[in-house]
């Protein structure tokens, strides 16, 4: 098979009728996930009206996002040369409540107070048991019940998305590996929280946390559901892997110095929760005794203030620790772009992975 990416056996037309309209393509999964979400939020509420509040967390996950996991699922459907597919959307759209089940779960351990600009569920909820013994531990509780709820709902979505049985036979081992590097991604963020910053270590935590579920499983999943054969798939890690990567990054970089009104967190998270990001990783290891000493006053503070914030960031900017950052999100970047390019993929399947690779390591929030 050739390895060229505009082979003429994609046909001269197809270019025009399947360009990547993100927009268009984000509507169609919102109102797959909206629609989804409220009849089982409806369910759950009818079961006892005490339950509200818990299903209006349900919906809540999934009002906002970007929607590029299933995007990357879509388009490891379609490179294959798949057609479009409502029934595709629908299993391409799970692969967001998984993420939704782990931004409830990430915010819960993280102990993070908002998300796109509201309260996180566990915050939320605590109106819910205001009254009751132990409110807040409650609220964690119900919290971490949302995430456990919207993870099992990934799998009925995807389950009864309308694909035949024989595709969804074929995808349905992945999920397996993506549940298990989620979570050892997820424990490793915790083991690694307060020790000694290290890249090595950093880079890891982000691959098993973000970087697989992010791109290269969804990839892999969409890939599988289209039957890709073992080329392909190598070729679907390879860009996978280290844009997923470059994402996480360019999340660490915004987590400190975006504009909370863009990224709808707070600044102070990480430094607050002392967590083994990258950027901070690269600041300690190039670092001196007195500006580690620095760091150590104000790491893992929980009543860390926009002065002490602001010493952090002056710390890694003289370092030049975002710098180094921003080459590695754009080496990452380069990387996959390079493995795309060796994929004997339709043309517009290639035009629309490129395009999002540059919208995951190139944006504001």
């Amino acid at each position: 098979m050739s390895d060229r990416r505009g082979s003429d056996r994609w046909g001269p037309d197809r270019w025009g009728s399947d360009r990547w309209r993100p927009v268009a393509f984000k509507t169609r999964v919102d109102e797959v996930l909206h629609g989804f979400v409220a009849q089982e939020a409806e369910q759950l509420s009818a079961i006892d009206p005490a339950l509200g509040p818990v299903a209006g967390q349900l919906e809540a996950a999934v009002a906002d996002g970007k929607r590029l996991r299933a995007a990357f699922c879509y388009w490891g459907w379609r490179a294959v040369g798949q057609p479009d597919s409502d029934a595709l959307v629908r299993a391409a759209a799970s692969m967001e409540l998984v993420h939704a089940a782990a931004v409830v779960h990430d915010d819960l351990i993280d102990d993070s107070p908002l998300r796109h600009g509201r309260p996180t569920a566990h915050i939320a909820l605590r109106a819910a048991v205001r009254r009751r013994p132990r409110a807040v531990a409650a609220a964690r509780s119900l919290a971490m019940l949302v995430g456990d709820l919207l993870m099992s709902l990934a799998g009925q979505l995807f389950a009864t998305s309308g694909l035949p049985a024989a595709y969804l036979a074929r995808a349905r081992p992945l999920w397996s590996v993506l549940a298990r590097e989620l979570i050892a991604g997820e424990c490793l963020e915790i083991l690694r929280t307060g020790a000694d910053p290290d890249t090595t270590a950093s880079l890891k935590v982000i691959r098993y946390k973000t970087a697989k579920y992010t791109v290269e499983q969804p990839l892999l999943i969409g890939g599988a559901l289209a039957g890709a054969g073992r080329r392909l798939r190598e070729g679907y890690s390879a860009y996978g892997l280290p844009l997923g990567e470059a994402f996480q990054l360019r999340d660490d970089l915004l987590g400190l110095f975006g504009d909370p009104e863009r990224t709808g967190k707070e600044n102070a998270d990480d430094v607050r929760g002392h967590r083994p990001t990258a950027l901070l990783a690269e600041t300690w290891r190039i670092a001196g005794d007195g500006e580690r000493e620095r760091l150590s006053a104000l790491l893992g503070r929980r009543d860390l203030d926009a002065e002490g914030l602001d010493v952090v960031r002056e710390v890694m900017s003289r370092l030049k620790a975002p710098d180094r950052i921003e080459a590695m999100i754009t080496a990452r970047v380069e990387e996959a772009l390079d493995a795309l390019h060796e994929l004997d993929t339709p043309p517009y399947a290639a035009a629309a992975l490129t395009a999002l690779a540059r919208s995951a390591a190139v944006r504001l929030s």
